[in-house]
């Protein structure tokens, strides 16, 4: 039996991988679910997995490769507490980070996430939610491209006809992450089989992600002790089969981190980023 090496920062710990509670297909209501109707049918498969610190070695991952990358960006917003300057000043700083990076010609930004614990004080957002602990990823393939047609309306023919796809854009706010660290997988190591199709159910409307079955083949990474300077860029779709389509990933409990560190803040933005103008 070979006894995997660890590097210094690399991460020994648990993550909740999909594992069905009944026979229905497995759905996630955002927002209150009809009376009688559990909010989710999605369980817990709770594996040990190692998070390997990609620190030092960010050119052996890409966007294309890899399915994340790590970037270098110093961003004019610190606090991320005013929604129209997030939304004016901060969109333009993420879409330029994604035509720098991905060579887009347009983008497409359709929603922002902030995450704060309620222990982070006086700067916390209204009802803002804290990290997600669960593997997934944002969109299905089938999504991605319902995502085009529900935003772009009648100009989503002719954008889809070049290459499509959807970037989270994930940003640490105030201060480097401790708590709750973000793991990514490489896309290199998943099985299509790992990938389950989850219903994603709005009020107004019906949309999907993928859930994700644990498969010991799969291999994590997070860049330690990442700090509000270094972006992580997620893939969430790619119409481009033969690059990397997708990045499951999860926040994760790091016991190493110190006690009193304080808590996780994050921004992440997703956006459609178009071959076509």
């Amino acid at each position: 039996m070979t006894v995997e090496v660890l590097a210094p920062h690399d991460v020994q710990t648990t993550l909740n991988f999909y594992k069905p509670i009944n026979d229905e297909l497995p759905y996630n209501y955002i927002g209150e679910p009809p009376v009688g109707v559990p909010r989710s049918n999605v369980g817990a498969d709770v594996q040990q997995v190692v998070i390997h610190d990609i620190r030092g070695k960010e050119d052996t991952i890409g966007l294309d490769k890899t399915g994340f990358q790590f970037v270098t960006h110093k961003s004019v917003e610190k606090d991320f507490v005013d929604e129209e300057a997030i939304q004016t000043k901060y969109y333009a700083e993420v879409e330029d980070i994604l035509k720098k990076h991905t060579g887009a010609k347009r983008v497409f930004i359709f929603d922002h996430t902030i995450r704060r614990s309620p222990v982070d004080g006086v700067i916390l957002a209204k009802d803002a939610p804290g990290p997600v602990e669960r593997v997934h990823v944002d969109q299905t393939y089938a999504a991605g491209i319902a995502r085009v047609h529900h935003h772009l309306g009648d100009d989503a023919e002719r954008l889809l006809k070049g290459r499509v796809r959807i970037i989270n854009v994930w940003r640490p706010i105030a201060n480097p992450v401790a708590h709750k660290p973000l793991a990514v997988a490489d896309y290199r190591t998943l099985d299509p089989q790992d990938l389950v199709s989850t219903r994603h159910i709005y009020p107004d409307r019906e949309g999907s992600t993928f859930s994700v079955r644990y498969n010991p083949t799969q291999r994590w990474y997070f860049l330690a002790d990442q700090t509000p300077d270094e972006v992580t860029l997620i893939k969430c779709y790619d119409s481009d089969e033969d690059k990397a389509r997708l990045t499951p990933h999860s926040a994760f409990l790091d016991v190493t981190s110190p006690k009193d560190a304080p808590g996780r803040q994050s921004i992440e933005v997703r956006a459609l980023v178009f071959e076509y103008e």
